[in-house]
């Protein structure tokens, strides 16, 4: 049977355009409907935006820290509505840069909402992207969803008054005081931007520490820097309403009984596959409660032909997975060559609060739940903060097999742990043993050299299975 195009791919996110791209490359024919933001999530509401205000949060610490240096600066007044626009012209032209890399590599693009009506079907709707489009079908021999996730917000009484990390990103002005209700990446990261940027901010979250699957040293670090940074955490405890004041400001009321006032509510307490609308109920596609869709090993759904990658798939929800995912699929629906092996297990992750955290592999109970584990740990200041007076500690961690003595994990928090953990993670993924990192010579000064001269274990740790 013939179709109009080989693969047709809904969602223009990172992955869906990888995929896409690296299909066309191969000779097929592809086509992508984008029916919100070219780019995506991560160009749009995401990673971009939020490094870049991440960035912008810094900069007033820097000139704090600029004292003990023999400068004499002093702190300006942040112009909120300035790093707002400057944000979106980056967006923008970001945008266009993913049109124009689908457009060279000869994508056909449709602009509006796609709903699969049969396994090789789908219309074409107009969408916020494109109102005034005529509704159209397309047929494709496969079709790709790659739609990405939304956030979730809290079903409490109140809930309309707060706002997500897509309302975040387009504030007309920075509130004084901010509520942010979620331990893992959105909430630790955005607590941080309000503060850095002059907040005052209450961190609610449910645990005992931050970031729920990380390292528990790790947590525990970023626990004393969320400290430090001045925010005022809440843990073990959950919102049960908010209340709006008569001056227009909000009262948020924990289960624990703590009444917080602020201007701005916060939600960061996950995010869940987008797909309503898509017609997958109908074609009988698979999917879990929250949504998300049930693929095997290649990536395809329980209807054949059709595949899922990314978010809302609910696999490991980070970008570099996503067109890695992409990428594996178009290789092995149309590539001449095996497919890629990447390598899941050590993908590397990071967390921009100030100071940054990274990890890269398992953590120490993962990696004794599978045999004894040699843990090698360091906490030290700083060169800069001894002359600034900032109290801020980095901190290293390694986690070592103990029979086979390869590295399984490597944990940071401190300057550039990101930039640093990228290298790390092929030493992980290459699976280097401790004496391979301790024969390597480090670079002097610097906080990175630290992960080749720990030498001395700090602790053993049993095997104790799940």
């Amino acid at each position: 049977m013939s179709y109009d195009f080989d693969l047709f791919v809904i969602g223009a996110g990172s992955g869906g355009v990888r995929c896409a791209r690296i299909a066309s490359s191969h000779g097929a024919r592809v086509a992508v409907a984008e029916s919100r933001h070219w780019g995506g999530t991560c160009v749009n509401l995401g990673c971009v935006p939020k490094k870049l205000m991440v960035q912008a949060s810094e900069y007033g610490d820097w000139v704090d820290d600029s004292h003990g240096f023999g400068w004499n600066t002093k702190r300006g007044q942040h112009d909120w509505a300035a790093l707002i626009e400057a944000k979106d012209r980056e967006i923008t032209r970001l945008n266009g840069l993913y049109v124009s890399m689908l457009e060279k590599a000869g994508v056909a693009l449709f602009t509006g909402h796609a709903t699969i009506e049969d396994a090789h079907t789908l219309r074409i709707d107009p969408s916020p992207l494109a109102p005034h489009e005529a509704p159209r079908r397309v047929t494709a021999a496969r079709i790709v969803i790659a739609v990405g996730s939304t956030p979730t917000a809290p079903k409490i009484p109140g809930a309309e008054y707060a706002i997500s990390s897509d309302q975040a990103f387009h504030l007309k002005q920075r509130p004084q005081r901010v509520c942010m209700v979620g331990g893992g990446y959105i909430g630790v990261e955005f607590a941080g931007i309000f503060r850095g940027l002059g907040s005052e901010v209450d961190l609610v979250y449910r645990q005992q520490q931050p970031l729920r699957g990380f390292d528990g040293d790790l947590r525990h670090a970023l626990h004393d820097a969320i400290d430090l940074r001045g925010i005022r955490q809440h843990v073990s405890a959950s919102p049960t309403g908010i209340e709006k004041n008569g001056d227009g400001s909000l009262a948020v009321t924990l289960d624990n009984g703590t009444r917080i006032e602020t201007d701005c509510v916060f939600f960061a307490t996950g995010r869940h596959p987008k797909v309503t609308g898509l017609g997958l109920t109908q074609l009988g596609v698979a999917m879990e409660e929250n949504g998300r869709i049930i693929v095997d090993e290649g990536s395809q759904t329980t209807v054949p032909g059709i595949y899922a990658i990314g978010d809302v798939t609910n696999r490991l929800n980070l970008t570099p997975v996503a067109i890695a995912e992409g990428h594996n699929l178009a290789d092995r629906l149309f590539g001449r060559a095996p497919a890629r092996e990447w390598s899941y297990g050590t993908t590397p992750k990071a967390v921009f609060f100030t100071p940054a955290l990274a990890s890269v592999g398992l953590t120490e109970a993962e990696a004794a739940h599978k045999d004894d584990v040699d843990v090698y740990v360091s906490r030290f200041r700083p060169m800069r903060n001894t002359l600034s007076g900032r109290q801020q500690r980095t901190f290293m961690k390694l986690v070592v097999d103990q029979a086979s003595q390869v590295v399984v994990g490597a944990h940071m928090l401190g300057d550039d742990a990101p930039e640093i953990m990228q290298g790390l993670a092929i030493a992980v993924t290459a699976g280097l043993k401790k004496g391979d990192w301790d024969r390597t010579i480090g670079i002097h000064p610097s906080s990175a050299e630290e992960f080749v001269t720990m030498r001395t274990r700090t602790r053993v740790t049993p095997h104790h299975p799940v």
